[in-house]
């Protein structure tokens, strides 16, 4: 029954690999827990109403044996008076319950299996809604861990990256800058300063050689 294959798809359920491969896990077990819940209710009710059918079933055999029975005592009522023919007619009706009583009985037989096969799964979805919800909490927390770690892991990576594009682009433009700064230096020189200034220079190396010859007696 779809019932059945219901409960027993929710039975099989790994609740660890759901967490995993849901996009929205804490959504993804609330939902599980309440098509548990509900799934659990139905199968309560489906195992309440197949022993009811049992019990009626139990009640038409026992009812089916006892109209045997009560038809064999008229045949041997009519055995006694000597009228064969409602003897016969009597046991014939007793055989036609008989054979009710046993087809019941299979019913019964098979009414029985039906529960009993109702009643474990019933407590299996009971234990596996029990598992549920003693592991949602733990289960979300789990997921809520590794989202935050991957987040932060991320946000790392980024940092760190962008860090790196924003240390070149400054160095860049700092050498630029100075490129700009220097250049803009010997644009501004004047030519004759520098030459005025060169000679400068060298006069005053010319006096200072020969002040040193005066010095030694060579000049």
């Amino acid at each position: 029954m779809a019932l059945l294959e219901r409960v027993a798809t929710l039975i099989r359920a790994n609740l660890n690999d759901l967490v995993d491969k849901a996009e929205d896990p804490e959504k993804m077990i609330k939902q599980l827990i309440l098509d548990m819940h509900n799934q659990l209710l139905q199968v309560k009710t489906q195992v309440a109403i197949t022993i009811a059918d049992q019990h009626m079933l139990m009640q038409k055999q026992q009812e089916h044996e006892q109209s045997a029975e009560e038809w064999v005592r008229k045949a041997e009522l009519a055995v006694s008076k000597g009228q064969d023919d409602l003897a016969r007619a009597a046991l014939e009706r007793s055989m036609t319950a008989r054979q009710a009583a046993e087809n019941f009985k299979q019913q019964v037989a098979d009414q029985t299996a039906q529960v009993e096969h109702l009643k474990t799964a019933l407590r299996r979805l009971d234990l596996k809604l029990a598992e549920a919800k003693s592991k949602s909490d733990v289960l979300i927390a789990q997921h809520r861990r590794a989202r935050a770690l991957s987040r932060a892991t991320d946000a790392r990576a980024a940092a760190g990256d962008s860090s790196a594009v924003a240390f070149d682009r400054a160095r860049t433009k700092v050498a630029q800058a100075e490129a700009v700064s220097q250049a803009k230096t010997e644009l501004a020189a004047d030519p004759m300063d520098e030459r005025l200034a060169a000679l400068d220079k060298e006069d005053r190396i010319d006096k200072l050689l020969a002040e040193l010859k005066a010095r030694k007696g060579l000049s």
